[in-house]
C-alpha cells in the first residue's frame, strides 16, 4: 500500500548519553508509475489540444446545432424509444428466463429457441423484417391450426415507425435479458433457497423477498451494459424511418454537407451524456443494494471529494506546525 504519512522512528537509547537522533523513514520510490503518470498526462494534453484547436471539428457549428430543435426532438425519440424497449425487453426478459429455469420441458424449449434465434440474428435485420411484415404475411389469425381462424389482423396497413422500432428493440432486449436474470438468479446460493423453503415461507415470498434481492447484485450491472447497449442501438431505428437523435443527424448532415463532422460530434456528445446518466443510476442502485452484503458502502463522489478536502486540510495543518 502507498505510504501517505512519513514516519518519524527514534532510536532507542542507551543507559547514559543523549539520545540518538530521529531517522525519517522515507516513502517507497516509484519511478515506473511515474513515469507512466507523465506519459499518459502529455498524451492526454496532445489529444486535448489537438480536438480543441483542429479547424476540422468547428466547433462553432457544434454550438449552434446543439441545442437545435431538431436536434432535441431526435433525442426526445430516442428517450421514447430506448425507455419503451428497456420496461418491455425487460419484463420479456424475466418471463424468459424464470421459463429456462422451469420444470417444464415446453416452456425450456422454447425459451432456449427464443434466446438462441433472437441472440444469433442482427437487430438490422429483426427492424427491416418487422418493417416488411405487412408484405410478408398480408393477414395474421388465431384459431385452430391447420383449421378455421377465430380472429384475424389486416396487416395491408403498415404500422407506426415508433411501433415497429419498440417491438423490434424489445425483442432482441429480450433475448439477452433473459440470459443476464437467468444468471443472477443462479447465483443465489442454492442453501438460501434451501433455508427459506425450510422455515415454510410461499414461493412467492421468497422469490420476491429472498431470492430476487441477492439476484439484482448480480443482474444490476450487466443489465445496465444492456441498457447503454440499447441506448445506442436506437440508431438503427433510421433504417425504419425513425428520426430519432441519429436519424436527424444523417439528415441534417444531407442537407448541410459542410457540417457533417460537427453534427458527428453533436451525436456523440449527446449519447455520452445519457449514457453517463445511466452510469450514474446504477452507481446509486448498487449501493442500494450492496447494503446486506457490506459491512461498509463505497462512498458517494460527494463523499470522496469531502474526505479528500478533509485530509488535505489536516495535511496542511501538520505541514504549517511544524
Amino acid at each position: 500500500m502507498p505510504v501517505t504519512e512519513s514516519l518519524v522512528l527514534a532510536a532507542p537509547t542507551g543507559p547514559s548519553g543523549p539520545p540518538a537522533p530521529a531517522e525519517r523513514v522515507r516513502p517507497l520510490r516509484r519511478p515506473g508509475r511515474w513515469l507512466a503518470t507523465g506519459v499518459v498526462l502529455v498524451l492526454a494534453s496532445q489529444a486535448v489540444h489537438g480536438l480543441l484547436t483542429n479547424p476540422f471539428y468547428q466547433w462553432h457549428r457544434f454550438a449552434y446545432w446543439f441545442l437545435r430543435p431538431v436536434i432535441l426532438e431526435g433525442l426526445l425519440i430516442t428517450l421514447q424509444v430506448a425507455a419503451y424497449s428497456a420496461v418491455l425487453g425487460l419484463v420479456g426478459g424475466v418471463l424468459l428466463a424464470l421459463a429456462r429455469l422451469s420444470a417444464n420441458p415446453v416452456l425450456r424449449s422454447v425459451s432456449w429457441t427464443y434466446v438462441w434465434l433472437l441472440r444469433s440474428v442482427p437487430l438490422i435485420v429483426v427492424l427491416l423484417f418487422l418493417y416488411n411484415l405487412g408484405a410478408l404475411y398480408p393477414t395474421f389469425g388465431i384459431g385452430v391450426p391447420f383449421g378455421p381462424a377465430f380472429l384475424t389482423f389486416d396487416e395491408t396497413r403498415p404500422a407506426p415507425d415508433m411501433v415497429i422500432a419498440v417491438v423490434g428493440l424489445s425483442l432482441a432486449e429480450a433475448a439477452y435479458a433473459a440470459e443476464v436474470v437467468r444468471a443472477g438468479l443462479l447465483s443465489v446460493d442454492q442453501g438460501q433457497h434451501e433455508a427459506a423453503a425450510a422455515l415454510g415461507l410461499p414461493g412467492r415470498y421468497r422469490f420476491t423477498r429472498i431470492v430476487l434481492p441477492q439476484a439484482l447484485r448480480a443482474i444490476v450491472p450487466s443489465y445496465v451494459n444492456l441498457l447503454i447497449g440499447l441506448v445506442k442501438a436506437t440508431s438503427l431505428v433510421f433504417y425504419v424511418s425513425l428520426l430519432d437523435l441519429f436519424g436527424s443527424v444523417q439528415s441534417l448532415a444531407g442537407t448541410y454537407s459542410g457540417d457533417v463532422v460537427p453534427l458527428l460530434l453533436v451525436a456523440t456528445a449527446w449519447y455520452v451524456i445519457l449514457t453517463s446518466l445511466i452510469s450514474v443510476v446504477q452507481f446509486y442502485v448498487e449501493r442500494h443494494y450492496a447494503r446486506g452484503a457490506l459491512r461498509t458502502l463505497p462512498p458517494t463522489p460527494l463523499q470522496r471529494v469531502r474526505v479528500a478536502l478533509r485530509e488535505l486540510r489536516v495535511r496542511f495543518r501538520k505541514e504549517t506546525a511544524r
